[in-house]
């Protein structure tokens, strides 16, 4: 496995051979071996500098502004969607009881939300349904601007749509992606009969390893992928494809390492991609998506029929075309492989891992599975696969897959900024501002949810047992940011439309003789 500390270990090793180099590179490593030291040692996620010179903490008027106090350095740790801030010694409430802790004297309920510095950047933590609105529907272009991820910034140069900073380019590329997405069917008719081919493939193959011990995580990003490679490739991948296999597995390596320990020195240090270290390995990968997604563009260049595009990069090369005359243009090579890119990532990750919980929760409660089961064969049968029309028919159903994403909480924070000096709750705030939603305040509400701390899908169903779907429930965020494509691609293709409880209902059926031995 190739870490910093092994790095640290082999230049140490070959330092007398090569001195001067090997000096430089073994006196950087030493150091960021210490900074994960002293990052492990306090259990923290993040360290910044904090550059208030007064701690205080004062309401205004719904919104606490709270300076981290006059020590140089606080932390902020981050798991498992509950977060913390920590300082002197006296930890301040999660952020899941935040809202209880604060609660306004003439509503006994939640504060918008709070104030505080990390670093040099002031961060506004929106706490409440109202104060998310007013931010994010009411003025989502305000609020649409993206906070940097400098590891992330470093390899994609801020190209494509996820990682590209609010502006032209952005507007562009998300207007064309979600045209086009729509012209091919995403949330139609036809993605639903291919997702429930791809899950007959899905099942088919997790038969093949019937008795034995398997690792869903590969079976669940092909299937998702396919979906999604079907409306931008054009095609589909087998399960035994060793170069599509590779290619998932540098992609979940990736997301691993940007959530790692040194992902976040590279924030505060940037400088050390000048050296070697596991973020090199990033961008590595990140190369080898790009390679694989270019060589599709040219083999697509071959057969190009303008006039009738078969898919996403189809139509982005006749757009490339299009818009050749056009100086304010962003439609170029880079531009369209990072964009098809985001739209491949943005379609897999999330909706995998939402698969991989709600596996997770079926078989820790055998009931809910009971039930799921009965109601799908009572409403489909044992052969029809589910329709849209279906949905008001499985309210149990459907809530499930609903509370499946509630207690995971896929996104707890995504952190915006704002595009413009703007106001919220009637205070003014610069441009530039960071900006983040407190999705799992909402999430895990005492005061809303009838079962907050357990999973159950009654949260989702009404005194009569009908589906009942709560404002509350932003697995996503939303507005028009709403983490760029993950809202429009995971829940188009996972919660909100009812042919995927044909792969909940193939996963019933596989683990009805496991579901028991699972503890």
């Amino acid at each position: 496995m190739y870490t910093a500390q092994n790095n640290f270990l082999l230049n140490c090793i070959l330092y007398k051979r090569r001195p001067r180099l090997n000096q430089m590179v073994c006196v950087c490593n030493l150091l960021l071996l210490l900074l994960l030291v002293v990052e492990y040692k306090a259990g923290s996620s993040y360290y910044v500098l904090n550059l208030l010179q007064n701690g205080v903490c004062t309401e205004v008027s719904g919104l606490d502004v709270c300076g981290l106090g006059p020590a140089w350095w606080s932390a902020l740790s981050a798991s498992a969607g509950d977060l913390q801030v920590e300082l002197h010694h006296k930890p301040q409430p999660s952020w899941t009881q935040t809202t209880a802790f604060l609660g306004e004297p003439a509503t006994d309920y939640e504060r918008s939300g709070w104030l505080c510095q990390i670093g040099r950047n002031l961060v506004i933590v929106v706490n409440s349904l109202s104060a998310l609105k007013e931010a994010f529907i009411q003025n989502s272009a305000v609020y649409a601007g993206r906070s940097p991820i400098p590891i992330l910034d470093w390899v994609t140069k801020g190209y494509g749509i996820l990682m590209a900073p609010f502006g032209i380019s952005w507007k562009q590329q998300r207007r064309f992606a979600v045209h086009t997405l729509r012209n091919f069917g995403l949330g139609k008719k036809n993605v639903e009969e291919g997702v429930a081919e791809e899950a007959r493939y899905l099942i088919k193959e997790m038969l093949k390893q019937e008795g034995k011990s398997v690792c869903p995580m590969h079976l669940f990003m092909n299937s998702v992928s396919n979906i999604i490679c079907s409306i931008v490739f054009g095609e589909r991948y087998e399960y035994d494809d060793k170069r599509f296999a590779k290619l998932l597995e540098i992609i979940n390596e990736n997301i691993q390492l940007a959530g790692a320990p040194m992902a976040r020195i590279f924030g505060l240090a940037p400088f050390i991609k000048h050296f070697p270290g596991p973020h090199h390995k990033v961008r590595h990968n990140f190369d080898s998506l790009k390679q694989f997604i270019r060589e599709i563009v040219e083999e697509h260049r071959k057969i190009l029929d303008p006039e009738n595009p078969r898919d996403f990069i189809d139509a982005y090369l006749v757009e490339m075309t299009k818009q050749q005359s056009n100086e304010d243009s962003t439609f170029h090579e880079e531009n369209m492989l990072l964009s098809t890119a985001d739209l491949f990532l943005a379609g897999t990750d999330t909706t995998a891992a939402t698969l991989r919980w709600g596996l997770i929760y079926m078989m820790d409660h055998p009931d809910v599975q009971d039930r799921c089961h009965e109601e799908i064969i009572r409403v489909l049968g044992f052969d029809r696969s589910p329709s849209m029309e279906d949905r008001a028919q499985l309210p149990y159903t459907h809530a499930t897959i609903h509370e499946i994403q509630r207690c995971a909480d896929l996104v707890p924070i995504a952190i915006h900024e704002t595009t413009q000096p703007t106001q919220l709750r009637g205070y003014h705030f610069p441009k530039g501002t960071k900006v983040m939603p407190n999705l799992t305040a909402l999430l895990a509400d005492r005061k809303h949810w009838k079962h907050p701390d357990t999973f159950n899908p009654e949260n989702f169903l009404d005194e009569k047992g009908q589906f009942s779907k709560s404002d509350h429930f932003l697995p996503f965020s939303l507005g028009e940011s709403a983490s760029r494509f993950m809202r429009l691609l995971a829940l188009d293709v996972w919660s909100n439309r009812p042919q995927s409880l044909g792969i909940v209902r193939s996963f019933l059926k596989f683990f009805a003789g496991v579901k028991h031995e699972c503890h």
